[in-house]
């Protein structure tokens, strides 16, 4: 059953990921660009002080959540739920879609590194999927009418963008009229484990990022 609920003021959809993946391959068939965002705990901790941007999100077309944290904050306590969340069954579901289908994509990262390892990570797990590009975003030195005309050019049929909140979702508020594509996925810079950096930085960061997470979210229910 397909439901909304709020988390810190957005809304997010809880639905299966098999609901998911069937509004997500819909969207292919349709025009324009349709907004799809794997929202994690530090990405909404950061747009948290954006009202502006949490609306926008809250107005995007399918967002799932990256993390069961955000589910049990809202109280969601159904097993299947927090499992397919936990194990990204959606994102797993969609990819191997865009693999079978040859699907072509186009990939934002934040530097070299990151853009190579999501490179190979496609190409190790999902081989049909045909990367036709990749850039790096930056917020200090931006070229958004180049990178849309790059996506545009390639007869993109998906951008699969993994960069920090709000960079990942001010790219996509402000271009989104202007691209040419089907479907604009967000992942954040958390949500596939192969596009981090060290393992245990990564993991304590996690941690303290859920703990102040969790403390916000309680402060907010006694008020």
């Amino acid at each position: 059953m397909e439901q909304k609920i709020n988390v810190l003021g957005i809304d997010i959809d809880n639905c299966t990921a098999k609901e998911a993946l069937r509004r997500t391959i819909e969207y292919m068939d349709s025009v324009p660009v349709s907004t799809v965002e794997m929202l994690t705990v530090d990405s909404l901790m950061q747009m948290d002080e954006r009202p502006e941007i949490k609306e926008e999100v809250g107005s995007f077309d399918l967002v799932m959540p990256a993390d069961k944290t955000l589910l049990e904050a809202a109280d969601i306590t159904d097993g299947k739920n927090l499992r397919e969340t936990k194990e990204q069954m959606f994102l797993k579901l969609f990819l191997r879609y865009l693999h079978k289908n040859h699907k072509r994509v186009y990939l934002l990262v934040e530097s070299e590194e990151e853009g190579q390892r999501f490179f190979d990570y496609l190409q190790k797990n999902y081989e049909g999927v045909q990367v036709v590009g990749l850039a790096k975003v930056s917020a200090r030195n931006r070229a958004d009418d180049m990178l849309v005309n790059a996506m545009n050019g390639g007869e993109v049929d998906c951008v699969i963008a993994a960069l920090s909140a709000p960079l990942q979702e001010e790219f996509i508020i402000r271009n989104r009229n202007l691209l040419d594509v089907r479907i604009f996925l967000g992942l954040g810079k958390r949500t596939l484990p192969d596009l981090q950096n060290g393992v245990f930085s990564d993991r304590v960061g996690r941690f303290l990022m859920k703990y102040i997470f969790k403390r916000e979210i309680e402060k907010r229910k006694q008020k």
